[in-house]
């Protein structure tokens, strides 16, 4: 604490992000990053890109990254936003949005950045808990509020929550905004992206960092109706008119031009996700159905803290969460098969498994 800190500052908890280690050897499966590397197209974007052109600033709209995701969602380019990663373009939303006299209703188990957010701009917000199976209920949504947040597929969880019961809760919230981070939809999910065309209450937030491998570039964007994009761009160029820099928005753009390799990566995550789901399901491990890159489990035996320790001292890392309700669980990410069978084995080589 220091004296020069403003009163707010003092109150805040912020965000804690997963483990990046500074050692050699492990394998790393504690933040959701894609285990594959990033499109040969964005290798060779990059390399071709004139290093004297660093010397300029960067096109403050990245005109070609919003063109090439209105082509690639079929949207127009002012239903289009881009910001420094989908942290920054939810931290402009709730900014936009949030700041209402009624209470943001949000997952209680959730991205834990959403409650952040909340502190950090003095907005009023409700958690509503998760059903006995981890899942959203929108039932418990039917109440006034100042908006709507969720993530889907969850995080944490990795449940995955239905087009049709999104629309739904659009259509018994036509006065509020419904937010839908989707960082993990390609793994399995079907995105609300075609909402945005008919309803002007949805934003639609994704991430190239997870499906894309680009998360060392930091590109986020999010997709609505143009009033909503409008508002995102008020809050950005009252706070940065230079959210992403030239080499995101060439990387980023070929990125998403090669759609065959991104198929072919999302679709191996995918296949090794069943089959470590049912490794694990094997080895005594209740696993949360997921739809993402990573799962969520616990084994009746052992304490999440218990198990992410002997793991740790194996050279694998998980995320565990101590908050309660989930004190028990561990979220993995989804390695290469190489990775995802040592996981495995080392598991079976604990007394208690």
């Amino acid at each position: 604490m220091s004296k020069f800190w403003s009163p707010a500052i003092n109150q805040l908890t912020p965000y804690v992000p997963g483990e990046q280690p500074k050692v050699d050897n492990l394998i790393k499966l504690n933040t959701n990053e894609n285990p594959y590397p990033p499109s040969p197209q964005v290798e060779e974007a990059i390399r071709n890109y004139p290093i004297e052109r660093l010397r300029l600033y960067c096109d403050p709209d990245a005109t070609a990254l919003k063109q090439s995701l209105a082509n690639h969602f079929q949207l127009e380019y002012n239903n289009v936003f881009v910001g420094n990663g989908s942290d920054e373009v939810l931290a402009l939303a709730f900014m936009a949005f949030f700041r209402q006299d009624l209470p943001l209703l949000l997952p209680e188990t959730t991205y834990s950045f959403y409650d952040v957010y909340c502190h950090l701009y003095d907005i009023d917000y409700r958690q509503i808990p998760l059903n006995d199976k981890f899942e959203i209920d929108f039932a418990d949504y039917n109440q006034p509020n100042g908006g709507i947040i969720f993530a889907n597929p969850n995080a944490p969880t990795g449940r995955l929550t239905t087009l049709e019961q999104i629309e739904t809760l659009l259509q018994s919230n036509r006065d509020s905004l419904v937010i839908v981070d989707e960082a993990y939809i390609d793994f399995g999910g079907h995105s609300a992206v075609e909402l945005t065309r008919t309803y002007d209450n949805v934003l639609v937030i994704q991430t190239f960092s997870k499906s894309r491998s680009l998360a060392g570039l930091r590109i986020g964007f999010a997709l609505g109706h143009e009033d909503l994009i409008a508002g995102l761009e008020r809050v950005k160029n009252s706070f940065n008119s230079y959210p992403l820099d030239s080499i995101a928005i060439i990387g980023a753009v070929a990125a998403l031009e090669d759609n065959d390799y991104f198929e072919e990566t999302t679709q191996k995550i995918i296949d090794c996700r069943e089959w470590t789901t049912t490794q694990l399901e094997q080895l005594g491990f209740d696993v949360v159905p997921s739809k993402t890159n990573f799962v969520f489990t616990r084994h009746s035996s052992l304490s999440g803290a218990e198990l992410m320790s002997y793991l740790r001292s194996n050279n694998l890392l998980v995320r565990h969460f101590g908050k309660p309700g989930i004190e028990n669980h561990l979220r993995i990410t989804i390695g290469t098969p190489e990775e995802m069978n040592t996981l495995i084995e080392t598991l079976k080589l604990h007394p208690k498994i």
